[in-house]
């Protein structure tokens, strides 16, 4: 299993136990697995977005721990402190839940700035500072954060610079009739069904080496320049105030890769471009406030903005030509 396709065919068949539909968001989540990346997601209250979270990380057999974010978290109770032991008369390291392969951080927006800062730190350094005292966080380390949009009291919106930190934001949408009605099946069937029926399914091993097939997807001239104009779109866009910044280029074409290697290809095809757009740029642009004003949503300029820059051929066409040069 050790091909990024059949990791993911895993990670899906076993979540599936549990998470009904949000099959894109598992994807965006074994995505961000594999290319070093953090993952936002958000939605209102009862759309299982800590359920997601839980049981994608249960489906790794790596360490995992959920910090639940609130108003009078400090950062040490995210990063660990030294703690004076009176028996030995020394101070000792005690690890913060941070020090896991996959952090999840619920409510994210509950916790003060200093403690987001704190965290998103040590999304972008790997390292954490304890009493001058530089740690490095397990390898893999990931953070999969959820917020709640609706609220307004208590919470503190992540700064603009900070989503940045994500690699990438899912909205997470109220389920269809279908899904609802299976959700209501299972739950009949089994009122206790949650993320710890799930089983691990995947190891460090088989994960380094999905991780090594990732970075050796090709990515052909033509989607490069793809990517770059439609990062470039952004910035050029009445409607956006601040648009993408390098690092949305960067995850793009990890993204990418990533996307096209848990499909079982070799090469990136404009389609793995398109299909990732909305979670990568999602939280990166600022409106104006001429567009806020005209309830003009990111998800509307970002539709147009696909709609305006042509990708380099159809996929079938793109195909071919990437078989032709090999």
């Amino acid at each position: 299993m050790s091909s990024p396709a059949a990791l993911y065919e895993s990670i899906r068949s076993e979540a599936g136990k549990v998470v009904v539909g949000n099959e894109d968001v598992l994807e965006g989540l074994t995505i961000s697995l594999l290319t070093g990346g953090h993952v936002l997601l958000e939605g209102v209250p009862g759309v299982a977005k800590t359920t997601i979270a839980n049981t994608f990380a249960t489906t790794l057999g790596l360490t995992y721990s959920r910090i639940q974010m609130t108003p009078d978290m400090v950062p040490a109770d995210v990063m660990g402190t030294n703690v004076y032991r009176q028996n030995t008369g020394e101070f000792e390291l005690k690890q913060g839940p941070v020090f896991a392969n996959l952090a999840v951080a619920d409510e994210i927006n509950r916790a003060t700035p200093k403690t987001q800062s704190a965290l998103l730190e040590a999304m972008q350094e790997g390292t954490v500072t304890i009493d001058d005292e530089t740690l490095a966080l397990p390898d893999p380390f990931m953070v999969v954060a959820t917020q709640n949009p609706i609220e307004m009291e208590g919470v503190f919106e992540l700064p603009e610079a900070q989503r940045d930190r994500f690699q990438l934001k899912y909205v997470v949408e109220l389920p269809d009739h279908d899904d609802e009605r299976e959700l209501l099946d299972r739950y009949d069937r089994d009122p206790a069904f949650a993320a710890e029926s799930v089983e691990p399914v995947v190891d460090m091993e088989t994960l380094a080496a999905a991780q090594t097939a990732v970075n050796a997807v090709h990515v052909a001239d033509p989607v490069k320049e793809y990517i770059l104009e439609i990062v470039a779109k952004t910035r050029n866009t009445p409607e956006i105030q601040h648009g993408a910044s390098p690092r949305a280029t960067l995850g793009f074409l990890s993204t990418a890769k990533g996307r096209a290697a848990i499909h079982g290809r070799e090469y990136v095809i404009p389609d793995d471009v398109k299909a990732l757009g909305r979670p990568v740029l999602r939280h990166r642009l600022i409106r104006t406030t001429d567009a806020e004003l005209s309830d003009t949503s990111i998800a509307e300029i970002l539709d147009t903005i696909f709609e305006q820059v042509d990708p380099p051929g159809s996929d079938a066409e793109f195909t071919q030509a990437v078989s032709q040069a090999d």
